[in-house]
């Protein structure tokens, strides 16, 4: 922010850029912390390397309140962990009640401050407006959602009677600061907790292992991510996602009182101590807690490849990043064995996955919907790759067949009353449990099935608060979350829902009994495109989307569910693309069909065309 606010002709206050070696990282090309010379103070805070860290000076005896406000905002973009610079600014009574971790306001530019509300220096009060244009806001809980339109707050300074400093005595809560700050100041991180209304969840003392999901949160890149994510994660899942999963920490867990940033070793263990309140966990669910914390800090720096937990001064269970499998399961670290799509004979076809996918020939799947029983205008293979469905080339008909030779395809397991093509069946989607989603496009009746384990009676699931009408579905592997093209006149915008389950007069459901499936808080991931064409899911809270702008070009991108977009390197451009699909494996390259048939984007490549075909899909 500093450098924005530098390029609106303000003189910002001086700031320290630091490089440390222990326990925090090293900036680039530096050997060691220099042990002589002046302090070097910088002007602003363009986008620097993710190792820079950067501190504020606080406020000068001197200082003017223009001077006080621009050093009070630039001290919000440092890497103080605690924000006691930007304190300095304020009064001690201001001070003590200003709570900056309530939320971050992050604005397209850094705040302007206008004089405010009339007042005169001379009788020591004043008053000014920070304004600009918001673009996004990180509550309390650390979630991102994406924002618009005005900001407006008023900061008050009264001067000191007796040292005639100025100072802050009226700031609003939590923090400010434009879109290159906050991308220099934050990362996202997920944070894992455990499906709770899956068609396969279960408590921690159900059999089989429980499915992980992901929760995105913002946090502060360089102050202690290891330890600011191990408390989030305690402290519970976002409210968004909360009705949906569960924790194998016991209520009330938190770090032992007293305990100092959390390191993990040379050889990669972390110790985490714990209140009391995790005493008496037994092995099964002090395994899941393990593994919970494992996929919160599976992609943090250091990495952290064994965690141990303690409490009541005992060593309660360990576990190392290999064998999380064995007691949580998250789907996106496997890998898929082909790529699928349908050949010009309307028939299901698949070639090999990742760098194989070359292969110039591809080979009908073993079972009928590879020997043309039904032709087929999309598919979608179920993520063990034992079962395919594909809707009938008219886009009328459901059909469901094993992936063996010598099956036979049998009646449709679904069927619209669309009148035309376009408002029939959408392309259908996997969850890992053997859900099988799909909506109906019919204008007369439009609705969202749900077939559990890919067969039996569709169950109509419910949308309250949709507007629109579905027109593709994606469900995570996670059956927690499901992404949706909603249309509504001439938009076509991407949603992200919460799939909740309960039983049929809202209490929990007995064996045999259907249940009932809502999608709820349906919230934007992409609220700037105003027309999405294609999209796939690509990570465990990541998402490959193809659109466009208003009065803008096609374009392809990475978006995250919370609406905010990765720090990755985005996919290159692909002019007509109709379909696209991708897969958590990063050696699985990103395909799409576009107007050279099928074609796959490898790491570090350009498009490259593989074979003529439509509709490609990986396993979901």
């Amino acid at each position: 922010m500093g450098g924005e606010r530098a390029g609106r002709g303000r003189t910002a206050p001086a700031r320290v850029v630091a490089c440390a070696t222990s326990g925090v990282v090293l900036l680039a090309g530096c050997a060691s912390m220099p042990d002589s010379g002046d302090v070097r103070g910088v002007d602003s805070t363009p986008r620097q390397d993710a190792q820079v860290r950067v501190f504020a000076m606080p406020p000068s005896e001197d200082a003017s309140p223009p001077q006080i406000v621009q050093g009070f905002l630039e001290a919000l973009t440092s890497d103080d962990p605690d924000y006691s610079t930007a304190r300095q600014y304020l009064t001690a009574e201001a001070a003590e009640v200003w709570k900056p971790e309530l939320s971050t306001t992050v604005l397209a530019d850094g705040p302007g401050a206008q004089p405010g509300p009339p007042g005169r220096e001379d009788d020591g009060e004043l008053s000014f407006n920070l304004t600009g244009d918001k673009v996004a806001t990180v509550d309390a809980q650390q979630a991102y959602t994406a924002d618009s339109g005005p900001y407006d707050q008023l900061v008050h300074l009264t001067q000191d009677v007796k040292t005639r400093q100025w100072r802050i005595d009226g700031v609003p809560q939590g923090v400010v600061m434009g879109k290159s700050d906050f991308q220099r100041n934050y990362m996202s991180v997920n944070k894992y907790y455990f499906a709770s209304n899956t068609a396969g969840a279960g408590g921690p003392d159900a059999d089989g292992p429980p499915m992980a999901v992901a929760d995105p949160v913002y946090v502060r890149s360089h102050v202690e991510p290891t330890t600011q994510m191990v408390r989030s994660l305690l402290s519970g899942p976002t409210n968004w996602l909360d009705p949906a999963v569960r924790s194998s920490f016991p209520a009330g867990t938190a770090l032992r009182k007293g305990t100092g940033p959390l390191t993990a070793d040379d050889g990669g263990r972390l110790t985490v101590p714990l209140n009391d309140k995790a005493a008496d966990v037994g092995t099964k669910r002090c395994g899941e807690m393990a593994a919970q914390l494992l996929f919160t800090l599976r992609n943090l720096s250091p990495a952290v490849d064994e965690v141990e937990l303690r409490a009541a001064g005992k060593k309660l269970c360990s576990l190392a990043q290999e064998a999380t499998g064995t007691v949580a399961d998250r789907e996106s670290l496997s890998h898929p064995e082909y790529l699928y799509f349908i050949d010009e004979e309307h028939r299901l076809v698949r070639l090999p996955a990742g760098d194989r996918a070359t292969q110039p020939d591809p080979e009908p799947v073993p079972g009928p919907l590879g020997e043309g029983a039904a032709p087929l205008r999309s598919v979608a293979v179920s993520r063990d790759e034992r079962t395919a469905a594909g809707v009938a080339l008219d886009g009328k008909s459901l059909y469901v067949g094993s992936l063996v030779p010598g099956g036979s395809l049998g009646e449709p397991v679904l069927t619209s009353r669309g009148k035309s093509e376009g408002d029939r069946l959408t392309a259908p989607s996997w969850d890992a449990h053997g859900g099988l989603w799909v909506a109906d496009q019919d204008p007369g009746n439009p609705r969202l099935f749900l077939l559990e384990e890919g067969g039996g009676e569709p169950l109509e699931v419910r949308t309250p608060g949709l507007d629109g009408r579905i027109q593709a579905v994606r469900v995570a592997a996670d059956g927690v979350r499901v992404a949706l093209v909603v249309a509504k006149g001439d938009r076509r915008s991407l949603m992200i829902g919460r799939i909740e389950r309960d039983g049929p007069d809202g209490e929990e459901r007995t064996t045999g009994e259907q249940p009932t499936v809502t999608v709820l808080d349906l919230r934007p991931a992409t609220p700037e495109l105003e027309k999405v064409t294609a999209m796939s899911w690509t990570g465990d809270s990541r998402l490959v989307v193809v659109g466009r702008e208003e009065g803008g070009v096609e374009q392809m991108r990475y978006v995250e569910v919370d609406g905010s977009i990765p720090e990755v390197p985005q996919p290159a451009a692909l002019t007509g693309v109709k379909a696209v699909t991708a897969s958590p494996d990063e050696q699985v390259p990103l395909v799409a069909y576009s107007v050279d048939g099928i074609v796959r984007l490898p790491s570090g490549a350009q498009w490259q065309q593989v074979t003529e075909g439509t509709a490609p899909v990986y396993p979901g």
